[in-house]
């Protein structure tokens, strides 16, 4: 009886939900690890209104999709952005009483338990923002209302911290598309709410921590809250316009002390219509949206985050279109861009992550046109070089070991690398990739011949 009572007793400090490896600040402080030491890459999608707008049946759909397509992060919404205070969920639920954040409704609340739980079966971790930002400042559009103010917002985030203290597959992301504006209290908001959810987690470690900002200004949370300690990571957002320089961008944030991971948490959503015009500029493909991602990881960034215009807003014809999205949220998971980010994931992960750092002085000519840009990432042993329009990639050799290097041109349509020779580490060498012209970018590879690496992407 004995056994049976401590065995009972086991099953009941067993948590009810999965439980993934805590993610941590390399120590390099450059990139993201599991807690023994692991390195994880981010690769992030946009489902803003996961909680609000879908059941559990098509909540666990979407996210056994992302998982097999190789996401590791789903950033959503508590609070949600269209109308999510006064509008109820899938299950007829609203999240507050009397629209007071002291005041949570534990209906709600059940759903996001069980949508995040999901998540972690499904080996994925939940980028959680508390709230949309325009529950603290409405602006020019949004629904809001703005309800938040220091205390509530403190108080809010100590009951969530709390809450959710337990999850191991969370990130905290607060902002919400707003940024603090001049002469107003949002700073203090925001940081009145990191407060709380430190304060609701207690004395355990805590999910690491960061802002979603506007485009504007930069687009970076290290505008506001750089050298805040509960900061652990930069997050920039670029916007939805075709060809901008985000690898400057990127690179300015990399550049800044204390040093801290980045990454860009909202760059040019597929199928958005470009510049928010779509008449002139027509709707981004996934050629867009790879160039984002490989500049911006080839710049820096700890990872990077995909997002679909029609699967941010769970849109079906059912529902009011948010700025003309091209068709329902379920018939757009299996877009090519969405399809194609798991080759980025895994070319990363293919060689050794944590010595990357970004180097565009190894490149002769990294082309001034955005369209025809070159980025340029390198390891001790290993360099890669995106090339956007498969123009030719001319190098300084000599800046990882290796007295020979092995070349690959990588596909990022594909995922299919192919070797084509073996070279001098030296000198100044020029690779032509297989083709050139609109979409089709190319990664060139050269490996230090003596570390047997294997195929990248493999």
């Amino acid at each position: 009886m004995k056994t049976l009572r401590v065995a009972a007793l086991a099953l009941l400090t067993v948590p009810a939900f999965a439980q993934l490896p805590t993610l941590n600040v390399s120590d390099n402080r450059r990139y993201l690890v599991t807690q023994d030491g692991k390195p994880f890459f981010w690769l992030g999608d946009t489902a803003w209104e996961l909680f609000h707008r879908l059941n559990r049946e098509q909540a666990e759909m979407y996210l056994k999709t992302r998982a097999s397509q190789g996401f590791t992060v789903i950033q959503a919404v508590a609070l949600a952005e269209l109308d999510g205070i006064n509008t109820p969920n899938a299950n007829g639920d609203k999240p507050l009483v009397d629209n007071d954040p002291t005041k949570p409704a534990e209906a709600y609340w059940k759903h996001v338990d069980a949508v995040i739980d999901l998540a972690a079966r499904n080996g994925l971790y939940i980028g959680l923002l508390p709230t949309w930002g325009d529950k603290v400042n409405k602006g020019s559009w949004g629904k809001g209302p703005e309800f938040f103010n220091p205390g509530n917002a403190r108080a809010y985030g100590k009951w969530i911290g709390n809450r959710y203290k337990n999850r191991t597959n969370l990130i905290w992301i607060l902002g919400g598309d707003r940024n603090p504006r001049p002469g107003s209290q949002d700073v203090e908001i925001w940081r009145a709410m990191a407060a709380g959810i430190v304060e609701g987690v207690g004395g355990q470690d805590r999910a690491l921590m960061t802002f979603h900002p506007q485009p504007v200004d930069h687009g970076s949370s290290s505008n506001w809250f750089h050298t805040d300690d509960w900061l652990d990571l930069n997050m920039m957002q670029n916007g939805h316009c075709r060809d901008q320089r985000t690898y400057d961008k990127m690179a300015e944030v990399y550049a800044l002390t204390p040093v801290k991971p980045v990454l860009d948490g909202e760059p040019i959503y597929e199928d958005h219509p470009v510049c928010f015009n779509p008449k002139e500029l027509g709707h981004s493909n996934a050629y867009d949206v790879r160039k984002y991602a490989y500049f911006d990881v080839f710049a820096g960034a700890c990872g990077h985050t995909y997002g679909c215009h029609s699967v941010w807003q769970m849109w079906d014809k059912t529902r009011e279109p948010v700025n003309l999205p091209l068709k329902p949220w379920n018939e757009s998971l299996l877009l090519n861009g969405a399809t194609q980010m798991q080759h980025l994931r895994r070319l990363i992960e293919s060689r050794p992550f944590l010595d990357r750092v970004p180097d565009q002085h190894m490149l002769v000519d990294a082309r001034s046109a955005v369209a025809e840009h070159i980025q340029a990432t390198r390891g001790r042993d290993y360099l890669f070089a995106y090339s956007a329009m498969g123009l030719p990639v001319a190098l300084s050799l000599g800046k990882i070991s290796g007295e020979k290097l092995t070349g690959y041109w990588f596909n990022p349509r594909d995922g299919k690398a192919t070797a084509f020779g073996t070279f001098d580490n030296r000198g100044v060498q020029t690779f032509v990739p297989p083709s050139q012209g609109q979409g089709q970018d190319w990664v060139l590879v050269l490996d230090d011949a003596s570390k047997n690496f294997g195929v990248p992407g493999s």
